[in-house]
C-alpha cells in the first residue's frame, strides 16, 4: 500500500497533464513541428503573486525546454515570443484544485499550442518534501525543474508511463516520490549544473524521438 507521502503526492500530480476539457494524457493533440526548421514559439511569464515563485525560475523553465530541444538534434527549436504569439506559454501560479503541474491545450490561430501551469510552492507537497526542500535549495529548484520538464513534455505530446525512471512517470502508479526527486538531485553540485543534467531517461528520449525524429 503508497505511504501517505506517495498517496499526497498523487492527489497533488495525478491530474498534471489534464487540459481544460479533463481529456487524458493519451488523448491530447500533438504540437508538431511547424515548419521545414521545426521551430516552436514560447513565452515564460513571471510569476502570479502567492505563487511562491522565485526569481529564476523561468531560467528553470528555459532549461527545462532546452533539454527538451537538445534531445532531438536539431529537429525541433524553441525560440521566445511575445505571449500573444507564442505557441508554448508558461505560467508560475499558487497551488490549487490538488495540482501542482497541469497542461492545456489552446488553439491559437490555425495551430494547436499549450499553456502549461507550474505550482512552485513545494509546500503543497507536504510536510517531508517541504522541509528537506527548505533546508536545501538545490532540492527545491529540481522539483520545480522536473514540474517544467513534465509538463512541457505533456506540451509536446508525451503520455504518462508507468516507468519510474522517466520524468514522465505517472505518480498514481505509487513509488518513492522523494526518491524521484532525490535522484536527480544527487547529480548536481550547483544550481547550474541543471543546465547540463536533463533528467530525461532512454524512455522518454523515445517517446520523443517516435514523435519528432527522422
Amino acid at each position: 500500500m503508497p505511504n501517505r507521502l506517495v498517496l499526497l503526492a498523487f492527489s497533488l500530480l495525478a491530474a498534471c497533464a489534464a487540459p481544460a476539457r479533463s481529456a487524458r494524457a493519451q488523448d491530447l493533440p500533438t504540437l508538431a513541428p511547424l515548419d521545414a526548421d521545426g521551430l516552436m514559439t514560447y513565452f515564460i511569464d513571471e510569476g502570479a503573486e502567492g505563487s511562491a515563485y522565485r526569481d529564476g525560475d523561468r531560467e528553470l523553465a528555459r532549461w527545462a525546454l532546452a533539454a527538451w530541444e537538445r534531445s532531438l538534434h536539431g529537429a525541433l527549436h524553441f525560440e521566445p515570443a511575445p505571449q500573444s504569439a507564442a505557441l508554448v506559454r508558461v505560467y508560475f501560479v499558487p497551488a490549487a484544485a490538488g495540482q501542482y503541474g497541469e497542461m492545456r491545450s489552446l488553439r491559437i490561430d490555425d495551430k494547436i499550442g499549450a499553456a502549461v501551469f507550474i505550482r512552485p510552492d513545494t509546500d503543497a507537497l507536504g510536510p517531508e518534501i517541504a522541509a528537506r526542500a527548505a533546508a536545501d535549495p538545490l532540492l527545491r529548484d529540481t522539483i520545480v525543474y522536473l514540474t517544467c520538464l513534465h509538463e512541457l513534455g505533456h506540451a509536446l505530446g508525451l503520455q504518462h508511463t508507468a516507468n519510474f525512471e522517466d520524468v514522465m512517470y505517472f505518480f498514481g502508479y505509487g513509488g518513492d516520490i522523494p526518491h524521484f526527486f532525490g535522484r536527480y538531485r544527487e547529480q548536481l553540485e550547483t544550481r547550474a549544473d541543471i543546465a547540463r543534467v536533463s533528467g530525461l531517461s532512454a524512455g522518454d528520449l523515445a517517446q520523443l524521438e517516435a514523435r519528432y525524429g527522422h
